[in-house]
């Protein structure tokens, strides 16, 4: 089996999205190898062969996620797909198609229109056009995506506001506690020590924050990003860069534009530099905890004008206890965070509607790395308060 198709399987397995064995990745080299072997072997071959794909990927979800996405799944019918809430997953995404049967042609059908699938009773299907790298995240965002889209649904269905199945009454209370057991549990905090002095410290700093800031729970490996001021540059990570494994992929960006390393850097390398102009701080950490992005997409105003276009066009002052909900969408358009985000990091951090938190700190990653969590836990127990759990 070809290395990245088993790195990947690792990943899936130690992120609690699927149980060991389970994932089956499919490369395209020479022939088709594979992971391990399933019945229904033929048909992906099929969907292989007649895509060009690079990779496939096929696996059944571990608990909460496999309870999660069947009922997500038997709710869509007959539209046949999931329309995600989350602001990031809906730009990537656009929608999940649900398919009816593990047959070549309703696979098939599905991947040329979208990245990923689910079939229901058997699990999640994605693809990866060029490598497995890109199946492994089409994977993990329809987690996510489901994930936050059951429990923004709770929220609205304990209010008597949308219908589910009786069984999210039991799926719920289960899923709530797995996560409050994870964020109890988490106990590794940054190491490193600043004001930095060096280059190498920084880069240092910034491998070891993006790697708890996965190892947390508080984004997946692909989304998210990590910046540090130092000597009037800033380093950041580069655009959809594994934050679990950032060697070599940090770019140095001169405050004075000598060097057009921007281009490589994150999409959201504008906000980080606005943050840094308008405030004293020094380290930036971007994660999409699960319960941050929850909350930020609850809104009781069910009669106002920008309903549906809270993420770009919301004009009321939020907060979640202290931390401020903003709108804006990625990059520098008219409507962009950095236009939000930066003007309200006044605290500990800033919530971007359906997309993610936003923290800084003084130094170094320690105090932006604890706001992170600190935040998520005031999220999740508020949350938890809001659905009586």
């Amino acid at each position: 089996m070809d290395r990245p198709g088993l790195k990947y399987s690792a990943r899936l397995v130690k992120s609690g999205l699927c149980e060991a064995g389970a994932p089956l990745f499919g490369i395209m080299e020479d022939g088709i190898t594979w992971s391990g072997r399933i019945q229904e072997e033929h048909i992906l071959e099929e969907v292989l062969n007649t895509l060009n794909f690079g990779s496939i990927l096929f696996s059944p979800t571990a608990e909460p996620f496999r309870s999660i996405t069947e009922l997500l799944a038997g709710k869509a019918q007959p539209s046949g797909s999931i329309v995600p809430d989350d602001t990031e997953t809906r730009t990537f995404l656009h929608e999940i198609p649900v398919i009816s049967a593990f047959t070549p042609g309703e696979i098939i059908t599905a991947l040329k229109r979208r990245k990923g699938a689910i079939i229901p009773g058997r699990g999640i299907i994605t693809a990866g056009p060029v490598t497995p790298e890109q199946a492994f995240v089409t994977f993990s965002s329809i987690c996510f995506s489901c994930y936050v889209k059951f429990f923004s649904d709770y929220y609205y269905y304990t209010r008597g506001v949308k219908k589910l199945p009786d069984s999210a009454e039991k799926i719920a209370p289960q899923a709530l506690k797995a996560y409050r057991s994870a964020l109890k549990n988490i106990s590794d905090f940054p190491s490193a020590k600043g004001p930095f002095t060096s280059d190498e410290a920084v880069y240092a700093a910034i491998v070891e924050a993006g790697r708890l800031t996965v190892s947390s729970g508080m984004v997946d490996s692909f989304f998210g990003n990590v910046s540090a001021l130092f000597n009037d540059c800033i380093y950041i990570t580069q655009t959809a860069a594994s934050l679990d494994e950032l060697e070599g992929c940090i770019d140095c960006c001169p405050l004075d534009n000598s060097s057009t390393c921007a281009i490589t850097s994150s999409s959201e390398y504008s906000a980080h530099r606005a943050l840094y102009n308008l405030t004293h701080r020094r380290t930036v950490l971007h994660g999409h905890p699960r319960f941050s992005v929850i909350m930020s997409l609850l809104c009781d105003r069910h009669e106002c004008a920008n309903r549906g276009r809270c993420h770009t066009a919301c004009t009321a002052k939020r907060f979640i206890n202290d931390i401020p909900v903003v709108p804006g969408e990625i990059g520098t358009g008219p409507l962009g965070l950095v236009r939000t985000m930066p003007a309200a990091m006044m605290g500990r951090g800033v919530i971007v509607h359906g997309h993610g938190l936003f923290t800084a700190g003084a130094c170094d990653f320690t105090d932006a790395f604890t706001s992170l969590v600190d935040i998520e836990r005031m999220c999740f127990e508020e949350y938890c308060r809001l659905v009586q759990f």
